[in-house]
């Protein structure tokens, strides 16, 4: 059988990070939590590649070349209600005040415990897509409304039909977010609700589902 998997990747994050070593580690880790990455290629440049990039998530350092940390918040501010985490390892009350006054969500001390780092980002986020205010039946994704009892998904596009299979794959991608979903544990999971599909089976309705959600919905098959 075919071992490759299903990737959710819901959200972008654009790490301010001019210390290299520091960026791929965390990069790494995020990654590995099927988050999207994004650095900073020229730090003169911060707020166009902040427009370029369009993220879910900023997360900032204090000390950068050229401007600081605080100065990058206040301008992206200035465009954007993008969540902002601080990361540094300035630990003076007065910088911590001072990314709070100019709109950051939260602030990271380094040197920090990586879990820390990602239920701080987790806690963010859901707190900014307020998952938990969403009706039973519609489900708020990357953009795009589930209707669950409508069978339905609608984006910019406008609204497209799914079928049963493809609605329960979706759901299941859902449920497991931020998580690997393989394609051995959905072929389980819809033989275990009665519906009996191949490997096959499960490419076609993986590939249908990509295309009538035009990838509007950000995962894919490894």
């Amino acid at each position: 059988m075919n071992t490759k998997s299903v990737v959710l990747i819901l959200f972008k994050i654009l790490l301010i990070e001019d210390d290299t070593t520091l960026f791929q580690e965390i990069k790494e880790r995020l990654v590995n939590w099927s988050y999207d990455v994004y650095g900073i290629q020229d730090f003169h440049q911060v707020l166009q590649e902040f427009t370029s990039v369009q993220p879910d998530l900023v997360i900032i350092d204090i000390q950068l070349p050229k401007y600081d940390g605080f100065h990058w918040c206040r301008m992206i501010r200035h465009h954007s209600n993008v969540p902002i985490i601080f990361l540094s390892s300035r630990d003076h009350p007065a910088d911590m005040v001072m990314s709070m006054q100019l709109g950051a969500d939260d602030f990271v001390q380094k040197p920090f415990h990586f879990d820390v780092l990602i239920a701080k980002i987790s806690a963010v986020l859901r707190r900014v897509h307020d998952y938990n205010a969403e009706p039973a039946s519609l489900k708020v994704w990357c953009g795009a409304t589930i209707d669950l009892e409508k069978n339905t998904v609608t984006n910019d596009h406008g609204e497209v039909e799914l079928t049963k299979n493809e609605l329960f794959i979706l759901k299941e991608l859902i449920q497991h977010k931020n998580h690997i979903v393989s394609r051995e544990s959905l072929i389980q999971a819809l033989w275990e609700d009665e519906r009996f599909v191949s490997d096959n089976t499960l490419t076609v309705n993986v590939n249908r589902l990509r295309k009538k959600t035009r990838r509007d919905l950000p995962w894919r098959l490894h």
